[in-house]
């Protein structure tokens, strides 16, 4: 847990000092505008995704403008988004309020993850007999859950899928590499 924090910290620092440096020295080349989302989950996709970024930090920082990363930025937008990255299911109706305004607002929306994909693990109170979500009904209400929890394609169009749980590194590198092509950016 250290190393992500300190992780954290640096990636922080030196992306703030990179982008000032690399915009002093570089054209005024397009970037690829990308969001990252959490809902109803572990959070595993984002730690994984940070993971990534110890491999391609710096072959990524000059092609994107991150736009919306509640774990690496304070000052967040959702609107311009080429790419939203979105892990978790849907459980509550703030939540797919929040989805709808993403999809909205962004030109591809990629699921990462099990629990957007599918739902589940996040979705195993849908799968609970009569007496226990019974047990459970009052907390659905007080809390504004939804009567099911779903994966993001029940909700809004997803352009693409990333398997695993949490989310398949390889795959997600594929997937963003191929949204650096499709943009042209690189």
């Amino acid at each position: 847990m250290f190393r992500i924090i300190f992780y954290l910290d640096w990636l922080i620092l030196n992306m703030t000092f990179l982008s000032k440096e690399r915009r002093r020295g570089s054209s005024n080349k397009r970037k690829l505008k990308v969001g990252f989302f959490s809902f109803t989950c572990d959070e595993g996709c984002m730690v994984t995704f940070i993971e990534i970024l110890n491999k391609k930090f710096f072959e990524w920082e000059p092609l994107l403008d991150i736009k919306y990363c509640r774990q690496l930025k304070k000052k967040n937008v959702i609107r311009d988004i080429d790419v939203a990255f979105v892990e978790g299911a849907i459980s509550t109706f703030k939540e797919e309020k929040k989805l709808k305004e993403i999809r909205r607002n962004s030109k591809v929306l990629v699921a990462m993850g099990s629990c957007a994909v599918s739902g589940f693990p996040s979705n195993q109170r849908n799968f609970f007999d009569a007496e226990r979500k019974k047990e459970i009904d009052f907390l659905l209400k007080k809390f504004k859950h939804r009567d099911k929890v779903s994966p993001l394609k029940e909700i809004v169009k997803v352009d693409f899928e990333i398997p695993g749980c949490p989310m398949m590194e390889n795959k997600f590198i594929e997937i963003m590499e191929k949204q650096f092509k499709d943009f042209g950016i690189v």
